[in-house]
């Protein structure tokens, strides 16, 4: 997902319940870390699902460089 940042990846999962959402990055310091994850409501995906996660990924670009 580089619209989001370098090493971004998302799990999609579907299942009678609806579709599932997991926004992560795992090439910092051997963690991962969870940007997002969401069920999926409609076929398209809210603003505020797609801007939550790059702002995360700025947080943790932020504290790991400390």
């Amino acid at each position: 997902m580089r619209s989001i940042g370098a090493g971004v990846r998302e799990i999609r999962v579907r299942d009678e319940s609806g579709a599932f959402r997991v926004i992560y990055l795992a090439t910092i310091r051997e963690a991962i870390y969870v940007l997002h994850a969401f069920q999926k409501k409609t076929q398209h995906t809210a603003r505020s699902d797609i801007a939550l996660a790059p702002s995360r990924f700025r947080q943790v670009n932020r504290s790991t460089d400390e």
